[in-house]
C-alpha cells in the first residue's frame, strides 16, 4: 500500500480510542467473504490467529494505523465493511496492536455515534436511532441517544453473554487466584485484584498487566474458553481485574482494569467486558432485572450495564469525534508501517 492515502474518522468512547475506517467508501482492497465473521477469518489469514495474523493488504493498513508513529500500542479501530444482509447497516472488523477481536463494545459505541454524526444512518434531533451492526461475533445495536441535536450517548445491545466456569483456580508469581470465565462475544476472564495484593490503579498498572497475562497464558487451553461457534470466538480475549466499590442506590459499582490481546490497557471499563461482569453478577444474585452496574474504569470514566432477559446485556457510554485523518505511506520512508514501543 505503499504511496496510498489511508482516511480515518477517530473517536474516543470513556477514553478508550477508536479509529474508523470505511473500507466501503473505496480505495481499499475488499475483502472475500459472504459474513463478517469469514470476512475475519480471511484477514488473519490460513495459519493465523487473531493475536497472530498473517500479511495480507488490509493488515498492511492495520498495522500502518496501530504502529508509531501514526498509532500507538494503545491503539484501538475497526474496519468498516459489507453487512451480512440488509438486515444490519454494515459490517466491521474490530483490531488493535497484535490483530483482530472477535466484539468491541466501546467500539460499537463510536461506530453508533459516528454513523448518526455523518448521515449514514438517520437520527431525529431529539430521540433515539438504532445502529445495526454485523460484528465477528453476531449482530449488536447501538441505540444512539439524541438531544437539541447533537449525540449525547450510546447504549450498546450485546450478543447474548454466558457463564463458561466459576473459580478456576490459577497459579500465578502473586499467589493463587480464583477465576470466572464468561463469554460476551469474546472470551474474558475476571478475578478479584485484591487476591493477588493488587489495587485497580495507575500506579499498579505494570503489577496488573503482568498478573493478567499470566492468567490468560494460563488459561490457554482450558476448555471453558471454547465456544461453540468455532475456534475464532474461544481462548481468553480479556482479562479483568476488579476490586468493589460502595453499592449505588441503583445497583453494585466497581472498577476494573480490562487487559486484552498482549497486554494491552482498555482505558475504559471495557463494553464487551462490562457483558461478561454482568452475567456473573446475575447469576451471583447480586444484579437484578431492575439495576444498573456502575463500571468505572483504570482512568476514572464510567459505563453503567444492565442485564436483559435471554442473557442479553446493555452497556451505556458516551463517544466523542477527536479528529478526522489522512494517513500517508512514504514508498521512501524506511521505518514502512511503522513500530510498537
Amino acid at each position: 500500500m505503499t504511496g496510498s492515502a489511508v482516511r480515518t474518522t477517530d473517536y474516543h468512547t470513556a477514553g478508550e480510542p477508536f479509529r474508523i475506517v470505511d473500507t466501503t467508501a473505496g480505495g481499499l482492497p475488499p475483502v472475500p467473504g459472504d459474513t463478517v465473521a469469514e470476512r475475519c477469518a480471511t484477514v488473519i489469514g490460513p495459519g493465523g490467529s487473531a493475536t497472530a495474523p498473517r500479511r495480507g493488504p488490509l493488515d498492511e493498513v492495520r498495522r500502518l494505523l496501530v504502529q508509531e508513529p501514526r498509532g500507538h500500542a494503545g491503539m484501538y479501530g475497526g474496519f468498516v465493511v459489507p453487512a451480512d444482509d440488509d438486515g444490519a447497516h454494515f459490517g466491521v472488523l474490530f483490531w488493535h496492536k497484535d490483530g483482530y477481536s472477535t466484539a468491541c463494545g466501546h467500539g460499537s459505541m463510536a461506530l453508533g455515534a459516528w454513523a448518526v454524526d455523518t448521515g449514514r444512518v438517520a437520527a431525529p434531533d431529539d430521540g433515539d436511532a438504532q445502529v445495526r451492526m454485523d460484528v465477528p461475533s453476531g449482530r449488536v445495536t447501538a441505540t444512539v441517544h439524541r438531544a437539541g441535536g447533537r449525540t449525547t450517548g450510546v447504549t450498546f445491545r450485546n450478543v447474548p453473554a454466558r457463564v463458561g466456569a466459576r473459580k478456576v483456580p490459577v497459579a500465578t508469581t502473586l499467589g493463587l487466584a480464583e477465576v470466572d470465565i464468561a463469554h460476551a462475544g469474546a472470551c474474558y476472564a475476571s478475578l478479584r485484584a485484591r487476591d493477588l495484593g493488587l489495587e485497580v490503579s495507575g500506579a499498579a498498572l505494570p503489577a496488573l498487566v503482568r498478573a493478567a497475562q499470566e492468567v490468560r497464558a494460563a488459561l490457554a487451553t482450558h476448555p471453558a474458553t471454547w465456544h461453540p461457534g468455532g475456534a475464532l470466538l474461544s481462548g481468553v480475549y480479556g482479562v479483568i481485574l476488579h476490586e468493589e466499590l460502595p453499592d449505588t442506590p441503583f445497583g453494585p459499582h466497581q472498577r476494573n482494569v480490562t487487559v486484552f490481546a498482549d497486554g494491552q490497557i482498555d482505558r475504559s471499563p471495557c463494553g464487551s467486558g462490562t457483558s461478561a461482569r454482568l452475567a456473573l453478577l446475575a447469576e451471583d444474585g447480586r444484579l437484578g432485572a431492575d439495576e444498573d452496574l456502575l463500571h468505572e474504569s483504570v482512568t476514572g470514566t464510567v459505563f453503567t450495564g444492565r442485564i436483559l432477559p435471554g442473557g442479553l446485556t446493555e452497556v451505556t457510554g458516551n463517544a466523542y469525534r477527536t479528529g478526522e485523518h489522512t494517513f500517508l505511506a512514504d514508498p521512501y520512508d524506511p521505518l514502512g508501517a511503522g513500530f510498537l514501543l
